[in-house]
C-alpha cells in the first residue's frame, strides 16, 4: 500500500507590538491560529521598528506561517 504524502501552504503576515519582537511574533501566530488549521512552524523573514521622537515606537515583524493543507 503506497503512503500519502502531505502539501503543506505558506501565507505571510505582519504584526507589531509596542513591548517587544518577542510578543510581535506572539500576536502574529496567535492571529493566524484564529483563522489557518494545521499550522506548523512559522518563520520570522523580517524585524524592523518604527520609530518616533528618538525613540522605538513599534516592534514590527513580518512572518511565513506553514500549515498542512487538509
Amino acid at each position: 500500500m503506497k503512503k500519502e504524502g502531505r502539501v503543506a501552504r505558506v501565507t505571510e503576515v505582519i504584526a507589531g507590538s509596542p513591548d517587544g519582537f518577542d510578543h510581535a511574533i506572539k500576536i502574529a501566530f496567535d492571529r493566524a491560529n484564529k483563522t489557518l488549521r494545521n499550522i506548523t512552524g512559522m518563520r520570522v523573514i523580517e524585524q524592523r521598528v518604527n520609530c518616533e521622537a528618538g525613540k522605538i515606537k513599534e516592534y514590527r515583524v513580518r512572518a511565513e506561517v506553514i500549515f498542512v493543507l487538509e
